[in-house]
């Protein structure tokens, strides 16, 4: 039996835009007519004064942020309110710096999982990349699957995907989402019970600002009767870039 421990080593590049300026509230003369008057009125975003005539009332409840929620197109997406920033930002997180398959066989699949989030703010989008080797304990490397399958028991294989798989068992999660995540694993490594290793491809992306969405790797090894015993280790680093 051999064991092998992954190591996942983070690289998070975070752009941030930042700006200074101020905001400024502007008082002018009660604004009125013959049959309607706002008493005490103000410019921005906090008009929650109550007006008033002899033939109308505005109560606080009526009057304030209307153009808040959620905006999205194809390219863009945004959230309006009068808290809102336009300072672009990208935030990148790991849950978990190692994950461990335990002892190989080559009777069956080893397999282990991490995780990493992702959120932008204002930008036009993200891609994150994998770089690093396949496990190895020195003296032999194990084979990464350069190209999209499923995993065989018996061929010796090292391959990744980012959803919820069913083979060789149920393990490995979807994309969570969240409320306005749209980020997803690019084709290579959005298919269950496929899995594929190329370092420096793209793993996940997003074609638009997007919140919060948490990304599940999916491991897989197999090896073979003759593969060498050992320690096997890896470290892999997760790049996460700003698109504009």
């Amino acid at each position: 039996m051999q064991k092998w421990l992954v190591r996942v080593a983070v690289f998070g590049v975070s752009l941030a835009c930042l700006g200074g300026g101020f905001v400024a509230v502007a008082y002018a003369d009660s604004l009125q007519s013959p049959h309607y008057q706002f008493d005490e009125s103000d410019l921005g975003g906090g008009g929650l004064i109550q007006s008033n005539s002899a033939h109308f009332q505005s109560t606080g409840s009526s009057v304030g942020d209307t153009g808040i929620g959620n905006s999205a197109s194809t390219n863009f997406q945004f959230n309006a309110g009068s808290q809102t920033t336009n300072d672009p930002s990208l935030a990148f997180a790991v849950s978990g710096s190692s994950a461990n398959f335990g002892a190989f066989s080559a009777g069956g699949t080893a397999t282990t999982t991490s995780s990493f989030q992702v959120s932008n703010y204002t930008s036009y989008g993200y891609v994150v990349q994998i770089l690093g080797h396949p496990p190895s304990n020195g003296g032999h490397t194990l084979a990464a699957m350069g190209s999209t399958g499923p995993s065989q028991a018996g061929v010796e294989q090292f391959g990744i995907n980012l959803v919820a798989n069913t083979s060789p068992a149920s393990f490995g999660a979807n994309p969570d989402h969240g409320q306005f995540g749209f980020g997803s694993p690019t084709a290579n490594y959005g298919t269950a019970n496929n899995y594929r290793y190329v370092s420096g491809e793209s793993i996940a992306a997003a074609p638009k600002s997007s919140g919060l969405t948490t990304y599940t790797i999916s491991f897989i090894v197999n090896v073979t009767p003759l593969t060498p015993g050992g320690q096997y280790a890896a470290d892999q680093v997760l790049i996460c870039t700003g698109t504009y």
